[in-house]
């Protein structure tokens, strides 16, 4: 067949525009260039004009930007595969179609239509329906709200507000529905808010994402009587966070008792195109109009929405937007129309049942997981599976160790849901980083608080999700669920060991996930409020460092970057072979051991500082009695030299040295006579951790030996002492006093004491006379010696 030379032109720029945008190969640039180049700053038009080449360059360098790591927009486009190129060509298509004239743009525009909407009411079992395609996944539902409104008000067209102002409409929507959707409808509509009605989920019976039929029947038989007129009511086939379907069946009968209409949403409309289907997603195709979102579902990118609806009067529809005169906005369905084509009936419901099939795969295995709670609706077939961390107090204290059932007390109720919504937060940041491919994420639920949602209808089209990466999500929550129960068990323990160190004060900050936070807290001593600030910061940075050196398999961190509390050290998870007490002693010796240090930095320089003053004081004096034994006529220039050639003045160097240890100032002439600098005495030790815990070969800091553990066992420990004893008897003996001596020994002895008192000797005698000539003496002593 004869195809046309400019379609084949456009797939074949297309493709070749898809594979510049997704080559990865990045230029090498200069070294030296700036991080915001040229090319980055917006600059006036190009009178020359540019070739598509240099054009898709910029458009890739804009996408990637500076960053040479995959970003998700890149993976995104790595995974849009063929039918994705598809839906790409049909914007490309419907610009090339709008230029045709009007009768042919109008034959092909019909098909299209009629195409599109026979396959997805046939594929979604929506018998006799019409379609409007649309961009925004909330427009379809506003121009619904506008068809009622144009079909309950017949004098709408020509009144206007007036005939809502006699007889206030009301729209009913679910609590669990997407946020802000009531405020937007009101704004686009031009109601006010009190025309929005919030009907609650049930709180005794029945799942409690679902919407409360009883309470929205008497919700609505108030606004009766009131004089309000009930217009429209909005369901959920999947609540957009626990994936719940409301009671369909008997809203549609409260519906048609009202005369009200009913619109569904949600992700579990997709399984309507399944062989197998839920009666209560199944009653959704009663309803009076439906919104699907095929773009997320099939992995199609740029695809618009379609809300399926049911209407006898055109002209009605016509006036709300449903159908436009425009043949432009009628290519919307384009792209849509060419990638269902490419996928056929087979494709699409395949890609829905492997979404379904990854759910249930998940779902199986979570049965099986101790502190793992799911929120699912029907346990047979839910596209949406939401579970959450949660430990029962009968497991926690039956898990607990019998050392620690005494101390250990229960948290406060209160702070629990905080706490664990804090741990389901990090535990949801945890798989997703781990397994990127699963597409979970972090979903706030009114009642179960913080949980992790895997939705693979919504994100494996897109991330390409298979049962590999399921099974590798469940082997990584084996592997977090015993930090968070060990963690979550020695956190009071942690509490109790910091409030009882002296030094240490713990700071309660419920949204840490960890073991918790504590600050070490210096003797103030009268300082200034700024003063000590700084000195506090100085300290817990300083022990930070110190903590982090020890290599042990704790994380320290001065805590998240905003929202935290200052000059703290916060402690992230752990295991449940951590000791606990080692950990508080550890902190508070550290914080003592650099405290003192930077007091001892202090006082030192407060000490020199003085030293040099009152040695500058002496020195001038020093030189003050000089010049009194000298004399005036030695001051005289000329006079004083041939003075001093004939009588010599002999005076001794007088200086001052400041010892550091002792803190205090001493002459130099011990110095300069005996021809060498004295050391004084010997300084203090440092002062040092005294926790030098004896550990075992390959330990770490802060473990303690469990009782299951092999390699710590009682054998194990025999042995290394035996080792130590071993070691003990081949090192040479040391005499201790009251010893027998061999004669060898007591030469040796003899000889040393020998040796020591001819060194006493010498020194009496050096100390005892300081002239030089004396001094000659001795070193002629010591040679005869």
């Amino acid at each position: 067949k004869m195809v046309d030379p400019t379609l084949a032109e456009m797939g074949k720029n297309l493709n070749e525009a898809m594979k510049m945008l997704e080559d990865n190969q990045r230029k090498v640039e200069e070294e030296n260039e700036k991080k915001y180049a040229r090319r980055d700053i917006p600059g006036p038009l190009q009178g020359s004009g540019q070739d598509m080449v240099s054009i898709l360059q910029l458009v890739q360098n804009l996408m990637h930007g500076e960053e040479e790591e995959e970003t998700s927009q890149a993976c995104r486009l790595q995974n849009v595969g063929e039918q994705g190129h598809m839906a790409l060509l049909g914007h490309s298509l419907a610009a090339y179609i709008s230029v045709l004239d009007r009768e042919r743009l109008r034959k092909l525009i019909t098909r299209i239509l009629s195409d599109t909407t026979l396959w997805l009411c046939r594929l979604f079992r929506y018998e006799n329906g019409s379609a409007y395609y649309h961009e925004d996944d909330r427009e379809g539902l506003l121009k619904i709200c506008r068809l009622v409104i144009h079909t309950r008000y017949e004098d709408y067209t020509v009144e206007g507000f007036n005939v809502l102002y006699t007889k206030q409409p009301v729209i009913y929507i679910s609590s669990t529905a997407r946020t802000g959707l009531g405020q937007a409808l009101c704004n686009q509509l031009g109601l006010p808010l009190s025309c929005m009605c919030r009907v609650p989920c049930n709180t005794m019976f029945g799942s409690q994402h679902q919407m409360d039929v009883a309470l929205l029947d008497r919700l609505i038989k108030d606004d009766v009587e009131s004089g309000k007129l009930p217009l429209l009511l909005v369901a959920n086939a999947g609540t957009p966070g626990a994936g719940h379907t409301d009671k369909l069946g008997r809203l549609k009968e409260l519906c048609e008792q009202y005369n009200m209409w009913l619109h569904v949403e949600g992700v579990n409309l997709a399984t309507l195109a399944l062989g197998y289907v839920s009666s209560s997603v199944l009653a959704a195709t009663k309803c009076d109009s439906m919104t699907l979102t095929l773009g997320s579902w099939l992995g199609l990118p740029a695809v618009p929405a379609v809300t399926l609806y049911r209407h006898e009067d055109p002209s009605l529809s016509l006036a709300a937007g449903l159908t436009s005169s425009q043949p432009v906005e009628k290519l919307r369905a384009l792209p849509l129309w060419l990638s269902l084509q490419y996928l056929g009936h087979d494709g699409i419901v395949e890609r829905i049942k492997h979404a379904s099939q990854l759910s249930q795969r998940l779902l199986e295995n979570l049965k099986n997981l101790d502190f793992i709670k799911t929120s699912v609706e029907d346990e047979l077939s839910s596209p949406v599976v939401v579970f959450r961390f949660f430990w029962e107090y009968s497991n926690r204290d039956q898990t607990s160790h019998a050392a620690q059932a005494s101390t250990i007390q229960h948290p406060i109720i209160s702070n629990e849901r905080h706490i664990y919504d804090t741990f389901n937060q990090w535990l949801g940041e945890q798989l997703a980083q781990l397994v990127p491919a699963s597409g979970v994420d972090v979903v706030e639920l009114e009642d179960e608080g913080t949980c992790v949602r895997f939705s693979p209808l919504m994100t494996s089209a897109v991330l390409g999700t298979e049962i590999q990466d399921v099974d590798q999500l469940v082997d990584c929550l084996k592997m977090k669920i015993p930090v968070l129960t060990s963690t979550l068990q020695l956190r009071e323990e942690f509490e109790q060991e910091v409030r009882r160190t002296v030094g240490l004060l713990y700071i309660e900050d419920l949204s840490w996930p960890g073991l918790g936070v504590v600050r070490y807290n210096n003797h103030s001593d009268g300082k200034n409020d700024d003063k000590q600030e700084k000195e506090l910061e100085k300290i817990n940075t300083e022990l930070l460092k110190k903590l982090n050196e020890l290599e042990s398999d704790l994380t320290f961190s001065l805590g998240p970057e905003f929202g935290g509390q200052k000059n703290c050290l916060y402690i992230g998870m752990v295991t449940e072979d951590l000791d606990v007490s080692e950990l508080v002693e550890t902190i508070a010796a550290t914080g003592r051991e650099i405290e003192e240090n930077s007091r001892l930095l202090e006082n030192m320089t407060e000490v020199v500082r003085k030293g040099i003053q009152e040695a500058q004081l002496q020195l001038q004096k020093a030189n003050e009695e000089r010049l009194l034994e000298e004399g005036v006529l030695r001051q005289i220039p000329v006079v004083g030299s041939v003075l001093n050639w004939f009588s010599p003045f002999q005076a001794s160097p007088k200086g001052r040295t400041f010892n550091l240890t002792a803190g205090s100032l001493e002459s130099t002439e011990s110095t300069y006579v005996s021809k060498a600098q004295g050391t004084g005495t010997t300084p203090p030790p440092t002062p040092t951790s005294s926790l030098a815990k004896q550990r075992l070969p390959g330990q770490k800091p802060f473990k303690r030996s469990l009782r299951s553990s092999d390699a710590l066992s009682e054998t194990s420990l025999i042995s290394h002492c035996d080792d130590l004893e071993k070691t003990e008897q081949r090192r040479p003996p040391t005499l201790l006093p009251g010893r027998e001596q061999g004669p060898f020994e007591t030469e040796k002895t003899e000889a040393q004491k020998e040796m020591a008192e001819a060194i006493q000797t010498d020194t009496e005698d050096v100390q005892s006379d300081k002239s030089p000539h004396d001094y000659t003496k001795v070193e002629e002593q010591k040679s005869q010696r």
